[in-house]
Order: structure tokens, then sequence, then C-alpha cells
């Protein structure tokens, strides 16, 4: 709150008109994405969990110069501002911004080291979506498993299990230092592949393997992790952006596995396989049509988007 007493309007929306059109529908303030963003880093929020405190916290809809009754919006408008900004090399916009601001108010002076930067920023908060995105398919495959077989849960889970996944992973903090969300992801990665290596062993009842989460989780594992098994234990790491499959196979929830990331007209957002159906019908229709079925629809197959 003292932010917005003392700075005011950090960003306007003429800061980032490039990267927006000026036709159809009005849409949210990019101004108002941009404080989010900050917000975001600085709270160290997922994009589900920044959407949420836009609704229901009395001091950020304050910072943003909201009616206490402004709904807010979908947390994937922010994975799609991010986007707009990269693909327009406006990366650095904000922390520049933001910057001046501060400078203009006396709060920070010339000379001083720089401690990180826009880019920083983006990539920290993506980083932050990939693991909550891997720790609810971890808990929604255990879930499954326990309404499928309680008994054979509880005989080897590890008792920590119970409060590390037991709420959604959206309604916590994930932690706030790069090291320490390493960590997380190495051990969120580490109960996956054992909970997988117990449901294949020969005395767990074979029906379990055939659980849809438990191949779900298999599959997100194998999308999202490298894993080396020596005489001493193993090594897991995420996998590199290059390493990673083409979007028409990536898993992008766990809870429909027909969604799929799309990028369009500049958005990157998830799409489900009704919405990739219709664009592609559309894409066929709009294509050239043989004259004496001036009104047959012709489909044709096209790959989902990379």
């Amino acid at each position: 709150m003292r932010i917005r007493d003392q700075l005011g309007s950090v960003f306007s929306n003429e800061e980032f008109r490039e990267a927006f059109g000026d036709r159809g529908r009005p849409g949210i303030s990019p101004g108002q994405l941009a404080l989010v963003s900050v917000l975001q880093f600085v709270e160290n929020l997922t994009d589900r969990q920044a959407a949420h405190a836009v609704r229901a916290r009395i001091d950020v809809k304050y910072l943003l110069g909201l009616e206490l009754t402004d709904p807010g919006f979908d947390f994937t408008v922010l994975t799609g501002f991010r986007q707009r900004l990269l693909d327009h090399g406006m990366e650095e916009r904000v922390l520049d911004l933001l910057l001046e601001r501060l400078a203009g108010q006396g709060l920070v002076s010339a000379g001083g080291r720089q401690r990180t930067d826009s880019t920083h920023v983006l990539a920290a908060v993506r980083r932050l979506n990939r693991l909550e995105f891997i720790g609810e398919t971890l808990r929604a495959c255990m879930e499954a498993l326990s309404a499928a077989s309680a008994q054979w849960l509880v005989s080897w889970m590890d008792p920590a299990w119970q409060k590390r996944y037991g709420a959604r992973t959206d309604a916590y903090r994930l932690p706030s230092e790069r090291s320490e969300r390493d960590r997380l992801a190495q051990q969120i990665a580490a109960d996956g592949y054992r909970l997988l290596e117990a449901v294949h062993t020969s005395t767990a009842p074979t029906w379990l393997r055939e659980i849809p989460a438990v191949t779900v989780l298999r599959t997100v594992w194998i999308q999202q992790f490298t894993r080396t098994v020596t005489d001493g234990g193993q090594e897991v790491g995420w996998r590199g952006k290059d390493d990673l499959p083409p979007g028409r196979a990536l898993i992008a929830s766990p809870y429909d596995t027909e969604a799929r990331y799309s990028h369009k007209r500049g958005l990157d957002r998830v799409q489900g396989p009704l919405e990739r159906g219709l664009h592609r019908l559309r894409a066929a229709a709009s294509e050239s049509v043989p004259a004496r079925h001036p009104r047959r629809l012709h489909y044709r197959h096209r790959p989902g988007p990379r």
C-alpha cells in the first residue's frame, strides 16, 4: 500500500503500446500486468497464486488501483503478457521503468550494483510454474492411488509425503531461493520415481499400473526430467528447453491430458482438444474447396502447435 501511496501508478499502458494491438475488445491493462509480474517475483508467486491475490487481497487491489469488486483475470493472462514482452524485445522495459521511477523518488542512486534484470525475473516466474505443475501431477497420482487402494499406499509410503503432498501445490508458498526450489524439484522428482517403482513391483497389484493418473505421472516424468542411475544412487535434473517434447505431445495439465500449450496471436495459453479441433477445421475451410462442392467442408489433419 505504501508503494501505491509513494509511487502512484508505476507503469502506464502507453509504455507497452507497441506490444498490444489497438483493435478488438478491451483487454487487461498492460501496466497492471507489469506490476503484478514484479509482485510475483518479490513474493515468489506462481501465475495462479498471483491471479488469486489480485482477486482476493485488498492490498493488491489497492496497489493496482482496482475496485474491491473487481473480479481480476485468469492466470493464463500472465503467460501471454510475458510472451508479448519477449516477442517485442521489451523484456527489460519493466525493470527500466521501475528503476526510473525509483530514481525519480530518490530511492536508488547511480553507481550501485545491479543484481538482476527483467529477463531473470520472467525466467524465475516460469520456473515457479513448472515446479507447481510437477508437484500437482504427483499429488494427483497419489490421490488416485489412495482412492483405489489406500491400504497398499499407506503400507510403504513415507509418512512425510502426507505433509508434503497433502494440499494442492498452489495452496502454499514455494521457496524463494533458487537453490531451495531446485532441491524441491529434485525431491518431487525422486518421490515420483519411487512411486512409479513401487507401482511396478511384483508385490503391487498389477491393476494399479492401469490407473490413468499413473500413466500421466510416468509420461510427465519422462517429458520433464532426465535420470541417471548408478550404484551410488541416482541423479535427477530438469530437461532443458531444447530437450523437451514438441508442444503437440507435451502434457500441460495432470487433469486434462488432451490440453496443450499453444501460441496464437502472440499469446501462450493452454488449449483444449475441442478448441484445437475447431482451429484445424477453420484452417481447412479457409483453403481452396472444389467448385462442384461449394458447401462441403474438407477436413485435413494438421499437426498440433509446437
